[in-house]
């Protein structure tokens, strides 16, 4: 046993280093699936992580009230709940207005808060550039002031009024912009909105006959306990902010978890490719370890352990590349504080990793292992393909085609599986692009107040489609680059036949082009409308299509792309001396 295992790891060894092109492809193949996941995943902690340590460093409340009511009611209504069971502290009540603020010419609707100079037990909104609050001053939540371009000391209007911004802060007593909670008074209806805070005595001045709301924070025992609390429009729990606060990762999270998927089906596809490939490659060598005893256990054993280890290698990779990239690629909001890297990637994550990575590795390369360790000990020492089947129709139709034509389709005869991992890789491949066609289709931007402002949740998540279509693009390329090599390798000997029974170099490349064209193109006409299913099923608004204009560009594009990527390898490889070719290459 112990002997074995010796030599399966030699034989490990030995096919790492010869093969490092390879085995490095496969490594980015599969890294590129476990990457995309890992940031799909991480964005929730994300999300999560800056809001809890928002929380604790503005000593955040557990619950926020605030009545529908307006005035002495919504106060008298607010009275007994600072003494109701379970309630340890509390701050407030606090008066706001929902007013419009415009900074450099832009309007939006904004929550108005107003607060005292001294410091509160509960809710303490932390600054973070400037002072707080101050008669004849505001102070922006620094989400709401990025969004508007706001800097201390510059001077905004609100509600006609001009004041001077002392400052920006960040507090978890609200959502962070724009999910502030912006509504007129007695309305069940949220609107969009940033949160600014303003001096007490101001507030009255600014709203002018307008009614005053108010708000109370409650601090409880038991923090979750909350969740108990019936949430409305009038009582909000430090739960349901920090779900809301997650919202704006909910389009990103959604495009890298679909992503993952797409990715997955072209890893799969790339890895059985290459797997092919190298099989082909040590065809030799498998009858030669069936030769001195080998049986197709210690065989399969001898391959599987090398995708597995690759595999491995791949989900390690995947997790770290995922976790250092997601807050350089879709940063927090501006809202909270707090640094994303507290703490690992959990557990759930690096298990769901670790799984896919092995998954695509096993399920892409059992099949041609299986095969290979079945193989005739004669039949792979003779370094054979099987035969294509023939059928009366296809010789009657293979008459009547061209040269060139002819050789391609009797490629992929002999090779039927890998034709489909064309297939495969162009369908995924169109699919993405006219996802992503669709997506960019949408209307990009909402009304806040009276004008137009960019969405961060839309922005977090064209960032992360961006990242997935380039990601997709370049593995894209980098499988029609293996498919090409591998049907090369295998073509060697039927092309040098043709060549001898009188085609060109010419006619061999490009039927050997042809080849990789042919189920390109199935792939690609089913590509466009399953783009388009994926989006609608993933989609929670209206979806607006592209024009057919994009998406028969895309299709197009990717059909060029193909015939480009296989065109000059084809022909290199058609010029290859006939008897070279007729030679058997050792391995």
């Amino acid at each position: 046993m112990v002997g074995r295992l010796l030599l399966v790891c030699r034989l490990l060894v030995r096919d790492l280093r010869r093969r490092r092109t390879e085995t490095l492809l496969l490594l980015v193949a599969i890294t590129a699936a476990t990457a995309t996941l890992t940031l799909g995943l991480t964005l929730t902690e994300i999300a999560d992580r800056p809001y809890e340590q928002t929380r604790t460093a503005t000593a955040g409340p557990d619950v926020i009230v605030t009545p529908r009511t307006t005035g002495q009611a919504a106060l008298d209504e607010l009275a007994p709940m600072t003494s109701a069971a379970g309630v340890t502290d509390h701050s407030g009540p606090f008066p706001i207005a929902y007013l419009t603020m415009t900074a450099g010419g832009t309007s939006a609707h904004a929550v108005v808060e107003g607060r005292d100079t001294a410091p509160v037990s509960v809710d303490r909104p932390a600054v973070t550039d400037g002072t707080w609050v101050r008669p004849g001053g505001v102070v922006v939540e620094r989400a709401f002031a990025d969004a508007l371009g706001i800097r201390t000391g510059d001077t905004v209007s609100v509600d006609g009024h001009p004041l001077r911004v002392t400052g920006t802060a960040v507090t978890a007593a609200r959502p962070t912009y724009p999910y502030a909670g912006w509504h007129y008074p007695g309305s069940v209806l949220v609107e969009r909105g940033g949160l600014v805070w303003v001096d007490r005595g101001d507030l009255a001045t600014l709203a002018g006959n307008r009614p005053l709301s108010y708000t109370l924070n409650l601090r409880l025992a038991d923090p979750a306990a909350s969740t108990g609390y019936t949430v409305g429009d009038q009582l909000t729990t430090w739960q349901a902010i920090g779900h809301l606060n997650g919202r704006l990762y909910s389009d990103a999270q959604r495009a890298l978890l679909v992503g993952s998927w797409l990715l997955s089906g072209l890893a799969l596809a790339g890895v059985a490719g290459i797997v092919a490939g190298r099989i082909i490659g040590q065809r030799r060598r498998v009858g030669l370890l069936k030769a001195v005893g080998a049986g197709p256990a210690m065989i399969a054993a001898v391959h599987l352990a090398e995708y597995l280890v690759i595999g491995l290698a791949a989900a390690a990779t995947g997790l770290a590349a995922g976790w250092f990239a997601a807050p350089v690629l879709i940063r927090p909001s501006a809202g909270l504080i707090g640094s994303v890297h507290a703490q690992p990637p959990a557990l759930r994550t690096m298990i769901a990793v670790t799984a896919l990575a092995v998954v695509i590795a096993v399920a892409a390369t059992l099949v041609p292992v299986l095969r290979a360790a079945a193989t005739d000990t004669v039949h792979a020492l003779a370094d054979a393909a099987t035969p294509p089947q023939r059928r009366r129709w296809r010789i009657w139709l293979s008459r009547r085609l061209p040269t060139a034509l002819l050789i391609g389709v009797r490629i992929n005869a002999r090779r039927p599986r890998r034709a489909r991992l064309v297939t495969v890789n162009t369908l995924i491949t169109t699919t993405a692009l006219v996802a992503m066609l669709t997506v960019n289709a949408r209307v990009v931007r909402f009304d806040l107040g009276y004008t137009e402002l960019v969405n961060p949740r839309w922005e977090r998540g064209e960032r992360a489609t961006l990242l997935l279509t380039v990601v997709l693009c370049v593995l894209a390329l980098i499988n029609a680059v293996v498919s090409t090599w591998t049907a090369v390798l295998d073509a060697r000997q039927p092309l040098a036949v043709a060549r001898t029974l009188g085609a060109t170099p010419a006619q061999a490349g490009v039927g050997l082009a042809v080849a990789q064209l042919l189920p390109a193109v199935p792939g690609v006409a089913v590509g466009i409308p399953a783009g388009l299913g994926l989006v609608v099923s993933v989609s929670l608004g209206e979806v607006q299509y592209p024009p057919a204009s994009w998406l028969l560009g895309a299709a197009l594009g990717v059909l060029l792309a193909v015939a480009a990527l296989t065109a000059i390898p084809a022909m290199t490889a058609a010029r290859r001396p006939v008897a070279e070719s007729l030679r058997s290459a050792p391995t």
